[in-house]
């Protein structure tokens, strides 16, 4: 089975290399080639691509900003994004954004052919160059978050948040327009279903579970 493929880069020069890379392979075919989020985005639509293999740093909005737009809409494509740097916050975005895969432009060519095939099949590529520990950490911190998040309401994750920044009962109750005792009432049911013991502990945890 053929791989339909769209390249999406604003540098001529890598959208050749690229291109020049997939047609020696037998079962990947390169159906468009874009330089910016608009062409890119009207690629995907047009074509319905297997894969999409993208650039996070392009005109018109970035990678990111091209995967947002692309949730915003039911689409089978899946991507794989090609790039030269990526921080823990944009890599987990991405992941966050629906991404099947990241690849840095530093690796070996091969291994680019190689994630595209892997990605195709349902698999994920997160490893290569990117520190397959570093990245466990960030996901598994994620849903930590997310179990977390889910027990509690919405008013606590706020208060939460306001104590993880330092405020105080009194300075949480006149934000939020509530009596100190309610407050006080939220952060002991906070204690409970966190399994926390006092304020210092709920500080560490909304820090190192993303709830701060």
């Amino acid at each position: 089975m053929t791989i339909r493929t769209v390249i999406a880069d604003d540098h001529p020069l890598v959208l050749d290399g690229l291109e020049q890379l997939f047609r020696v392979e037998p079962d990947v075919t390169v159906v468009a080639r874009c330089r910016d989020v608009d062409e890119t985005l009207k690629a995907v639509r047009t074509h319905a691509p297997d894969v999409l293999v993208l650039d996070l740093l392009m005109p018109g909005g970035g990678g990111l900003e091209l995967l947002r737009a692309l949730n915003r809409g039911p689409s089978a494509t899946r991507i794989v994004l090609l790039t030269a740097v990526i921080d823990d916050d944009q890599l987990l975005e991405a992941i966050r954004l629906g991404v099947h895969g990241v690849v840095l432009k530093d690796m070996a060519p091969q291994l680019l052919v190689d994630a595209v095939r892997e990605i195709h099949r349902g698999a994920q590529w997160l490893e290569q160059g990117l520190g397959g520990r570093a990245l466990r950490r960030l996901l598994t911190r994620d849903q930590r978050a997310s179990r977390s998040a889910s027990l509690l309401s919405p008013r606590e994750r706020e208060i939460v948040r306001m104590v993880a920044s330092g405020l105080r009962n009194r300075a949480i109750a006149e934000k939020l327009g509530i009596g100190e005792g309610t407050v006080k009432v939220h952060v002991h049911h906070i204690y409970e279903k966190l399994d926390v013991n006092g304020r210092i502990e709920l500080v560490l945890y909304a820090r190192e579970n993303g709830l701060g």
